[in-house]
């Protein structure tokens, strides 16, 4: 029983071929193509209302330098809240759930934020390991601190992300499966715990929009420190 919970987490696979990569990349493929027309229909102007307001939000804490990010940051948080939705749905797989999908998104773009605060102004880059004013004996223990905490952001990034995702499917899984199990020995038991199971369906599904957007939130927090 233990590991049947679990096995919702095992990458799918199709005659020894793996298929991450199509459930990676599908999600985006419901999502509107934008054209030249000036007129369109409800759900692509809503779609490029999201987009524009989503945007704006991220770009606010940076300067004129950091817009040039907003193509990144915008298509990963796409990315990531299709993914995060869809795999709320019944008999399919969320990519975001495994560690190391997440750490393949994470790592590259932190590292690609401290690569360019080092490039254009290495002192402030670097000054931010050692707090103005720290007493003298505090300097090094201060230094390892900093240092380390720099270190683990695209961990606690993957980390933050895969956690909250699983945690919320785990939940669904075991609360519906008692649902099921409670429907013919107790039916008004069953009932309020469906309807438990209705309330953490919608909580997982603003988590999963949150999540995507904490994601790309703190990237651009990170990019913010270095330009």
């Amino acid at each position: 029983m233990n590991l049947s919970f679990f096995d919702q987490f095992a990458s799918p696979s199709l005659m020894g071929i793996p298929l991450i990569i199509i459930a990676t990349m599908f999600p985006t493929l419901l999502l509107i193509p934008q054209d030249n027309r000036w007129i369109n229909n409800r759900l692509s102007t809503i779609q490029s209302w999201l987009l524009h307001m989503i945007t704006k939000q991220l770009m606010i804490p940076l300067n004129k330098k950091g817009h040039k990010w907003s193509l990144i940051l915008m298509s990963l948080m796409t990315l990531l809240l299709t993914i995060n939705l869809l795999g709320l749905l019944p008999y399919t797989f969320t990519p975001t759930t495994q560690l190391s999908m997440n750490m393949a998104l994470a790592f590259p773009l932190w590292m690609a934020t401290l690569l360019t605060g080092l490039r254009n102004q290495p002192s402030i880059s670097l000054g931010h390991l050692l707090p103005e004013g720290t007493p003298t004996p505090l300097i090094p223990a201060l230094i390892l601190i900093e240092t380390t905490s720099l270190l683990i952001r695209p961990l606690a990034l993957g980390v933050r992300l895969t956690a909250n995702l699983t945690a919320g499917h785990l939940l669904i899984q075991l609360i519906s499966t008692a649902t099921v199990a409670l429907l013919p020995i107790m039916p008004t038991v069953s009932i309020l715990t469906s309807l438990i199971l209705l309330l953490l369906t919608i909580l997982e599904i603003a988590v999963a929009m949150i999540q995507a957007y904490v994601f790309v939130l703190l990237l651009s927090l990170y990019l913010q420190e270095n330009i």
